[in-house]
């Protein structure tokens, strides 16, 4: 079976959305899950999509930006689908993983990608370096442990960890350090 998916975001006309049904059900989309939602949202209709189609079946989409929120997340995609035996067609790259050529263009994609994620460790490792050599890395300042006075005369005050947690805006788990270490130096 051929399932469509369209997505567009919330900000975007209703039209955009019919336009990409349109475009799927020309490809020969038996069967269509859409929805109006941004990328970082609750997707119900992909998850929808997913749950929906089985080994041999083909999902197609327009364009690799109304499937998954980047690289990575479609290499993860393809991956789940590829292990399920669902091939993925994307319409305006030409793409379709049951092919060789379209098998590869995605192996490129997933190789772009580790190369990017190394690439940027490595310049974020070079940035702390840098920025340790002239003194600038330090790490984030303890906040919780500049309240330590605060937390110990609350509790011994008979005020419960929760209470104390919001009232100085910390975590629980933070009183909790801050009394247990009191209890270990004495």
């Amino acid at each position: 079976m051929i399932v469509g998916y369209a997505r567009i975001s919330a900000v975007e006309p209703k039209a955009a959305l019919d336009a990409q049904k349109d475009e799927l059900a020309a490809a020969g989309a038996e069967k269509i899950f859409a929805e109006s939602a941004g990328s970082e949202g609750l997707r119900v209709e992909w998850d929808a999509a997913s749950a929906f189609v089985r080994e041999g079946d083909v999902l197609i989409v327009t364009a690799p930006g109304r499937l998954a929120r980047s690289v990575l997340h479609l290499g993860e995609i393809v991956a789940d689908l590829d292990r399920r035996g669902v091939s993925l067609r994307v319409l305006s790259l030409g793409a379709d993983t049951a092919t060789p050529e379209g098998r590869r263009m995605v192996d490129f994609l997933a190789a772009l990608v580790r190369f990017e994620r190394e690439a940027m460790l490595e310049r974020r490792r070079e940035g702390i370096a840098k920025a340790r050599q002239e003194g600038r890395a330090r790490g984030r300042s303890p906040t919780a442990r500049a309240k330590s006075d605060d937390v110990l005369r609350l509790a011994a005050d008979g005020m419960k960890r929760a209470a104390i947690a919001k009232l100085l805006g910390i975590g629980v788990a933070s009183v909790y350090r801050i009394l247990k270490d009191r209890r270990a130096q004495q």
